[in-house]
């Protein structure tokens, strides 16, 4: 028999049981250090989205397992603020006795301190986990109270964390130049002639994806993201250095970084960036992911910390060619494994399909189509009410078979290594009612509008993220998450700075890849989404007088029909689905076995004809 290989993503149960007693014990360590309250954001030393097993901090802590929030821990009380992903989610898996769950929606970590630290008191941070403007809020809520911040020396949490794993040490490999379609020393030059358009005289890399995209690495030390830990300083002049945390770098890395860059140890940055910082040097760190003790050590050390944008993320968001066939060569090999994984969910549903067979049927599917590395991030596999829990993670404990009259949400993604996928479908399980299929067509409608909208030059994401509302608002519907978020090449499935939503403020330029991904909640009845990554491309209007952009669908699979009001969609949008269904099965029936190319074939048929 075949040993199964091991999966990308687990099933363990977190559990708040420990919570009480580990808050005890962090705030005895509290009161050692003659302090009143300790901040636990959800982050590491990078403001990472997935952080490794020993900077889970807010997990270990709470129980709390999202991939945003931020806890306060005060003699007498403890809040955790999370945002409208996981208002939901948060109440189940922390112990609501100790803890009170606030949604951000409601107010904010600055205003709850404001409101609950006393004069006197003293709240304490670990500079290395905060950004400098992070800090600087905290501060003005302390003030607002009467108190003070101190930031300490060493994690309190970590301090009283019994067993707590070991940092990563993955291994560090190169990334092909023909897939990276731009070698590393084009890139080192792109940065430095940046660096001294703004007269910065280093820049610190404290982002591992702009790292990675720079040097052109992969590494392992974050689970769903191939990324290598650690930092690079590039001076507007001289040689770059390069501080890994992991020794484990690929022989072929170590050649192609040599003639580039000094290869350090994570323990000499410090004094490195000490020595760079004499006579006002201005150095930039990045205001999204730098710690605020990276600003501090630059202007101790008689630097001038410079907080602003790490030029790389506005590079690192524009993809070049090879990036862009990548993407889509990694799109249509995702697209055969989610269209045999679909064709298997409608065989199999009406004998029962548990959540967790469901994401494992997926990853084979993957699997089976080759080049993978690992999801993308961990499967929402929710069925019936676990789909209104929009960032749902399925365990043992929370499984369940879907049941007839239910809508099963899948949403999930995979690392090739040409690229980054992400793909939501809501599949109806046996016959839907008439709301199900109203709310679904709805969203459909507003993917649709981004699908296919047309938009000058310098338009921003938030200025289009409306468009994907307007017919849910019109109905008295809305949903709490942004529209879409970028996308990454081989890299991270969350990338930035380009978004779809209200807070959406950097102009779309041609190369951006983002998801197009409106949705509807009901709570603790059902979930909808639909979602297709996007292309962001220049467009020439016949008979227009400038340049607009619009956005190519790289997502290749077959939404629901069975879900759609005809009626509430419009012959107008009706067209763009049918062509869009064309396009798929166009696309992947000549690699699709016969049973499923019929399947496809079904799923796929225009509007007006009827599903066999």
């Amino acid at each position: 028999m075949t040993t199964p290989l091991p999966r990308f993503q687990t099933f363990d149960d977190p559990s708040h049981a420990k919570g009480p007693e580990r808050i005890e014990a962090l705030r005895a360590a509290l009161r050692e250090i003659r302090a009143d309250g300790f901040v636990v954001p959800r982050a590491d030393e990078h403001q990472s989205e997935y952080v490794p097993a020993n900077a889970e901090r807010l997990a270990w802590l709470t129980g709390f397992t999202g991939s945003a929030g931020l806890a306060v821990i005060l003699a007498d009380e403890a809040a955790l603020f999370v945002d409208g992903r996981y208002t939901l989610q948060a109440p189940e898996q922390v112990d609501t006795g100790i803890i009170t769950v606030v949604p951000l929606a409601e107010t904010t970590p600055e205003a709850w301190l404001g409101a609950h630290l006393k004069p006197g008191q003293t709240l304490a941070y670990d500079p290395w986990l905060h950004t400098p403007d992070g800090v600087a809020r905290l501060e003005r809520a302390a003030i607002k109270a009467g108190a003070s911040l101190r930031a300490v020396p060493d994690n309190l949490v970590d301090a009283v964390w019994a067993g707590r794993p070991r940092p990563p040490a993955g291994r560090v490999a190169a990334h092909p130049d023909d897939l990276a379609g731009e070698t590393r020393s084009e890139k080192l030059d792109r940065i430095r002639a940046a660096l001294a358009e703004g007269g910065i005289d280093t820049l610190v890399i404290s982002d591992p994806h702009n790292l990675a995209w720079t040097f052109n690495l992969r590494g392992s030390d974050i689970a769903h993201t191939p990324l290598a830990l650690g930092y690079a300083l590039v001076p507007r002049e001289g040689r770059a250095a390069l501080y890994l945390t992991s020794p484990q770098i690929d022989a072929e890395l170590h050649t192609a970084l040599e003639p580039l860059a000094d290869l350090r140890p994570r323990s000499a940055f410090d004094a490195d960036l000490a020595g760079l910082c004499t006579g006002a040097a201005r150095v930039r760190i990045d205001a999204a992911t730098a710690a605020a003790a990276l600003k501090d050590r630059i202007e101790s050390a008689g630097g001038v910390a410079d907080v602003g944008a790490d030029p790389v993320t506005a590079m690192k968001a524009v993809k070049n060619a090879a990036e862009i066939a990548g993407t889509r060569a990694a799109h249509h090999r995702d697209g055969l494994a989610v269209t045999r994984f679909l064709a298997w969910l409608d065989r199999a549903a009406p004998e029962g399909v548990s959540e967790i067979a469901a994401v494992e049927a997926l990853e084979d599917f993957r699997k089976e189509g080759g080049l993978l590395r690992d999801v993308s991030f961990p499967t929402i596999s929710g069925s019936g009410p676990n789909g209104a829990i929009v960032h749902y993670r399925v365990t043992r404990a929370t499984d369940r078979t879907a049941q007839p009259g239910e809508l099963f949400l899948i949403d999930s993604g995979a690392q090739y290594a040409d690229g980054t996928t992400d793909i939501t479908r809501t599949v109806a399980i046996g016959t839907p009612t008439d709301a199900m299929r109203d709310r679904f067509t709805r969203v459909l409608k507003g993917h649709i509008a981004i699908a296919r909208a047309v938009f000058p030059e310098g338009t921003t994401g938030a200025q289009i993220d409306a468009f994907a509302r307007m017919s849910l608002w019109e109905a008295g519907l809305d949903y709490d998450h942004g529209t879409g978020h970028g996308v990454g090449a081989f890299l991270s499935v969350h990338e930035g700075p380009q978004r779809i939503a209200k807070t959406g403020t950097v102009a779309l330029k041609p190369g951006m890849i983002l998801s197009n991904e409106p949705g509807y909640y009901r709570s603790r009845a059902y979930g909808i989404r639909i979602e297709n990554l996007i292309l962001v491309e220049a467009r020439m209007i016949p008979g227009g007088d400038r340049t607009m952009l619009g956005f190519e669908t790289l997502t290749l699979a077959p939404i629901d029909r069975r879900l759609i009001d005809p009626a509430v969609l419009g012959a107008h949008d009706a067209a763009w689905l049918d062509a869009y269904h064309a396009r798929v099965r166009e696309a992947l029936s000549p690699d699709l076995d016969g049973p499923t190319r019929d399947w496809l074939e079904a799923a796929t048929r225009p509007l007006g004809e009827a599903t066999a």
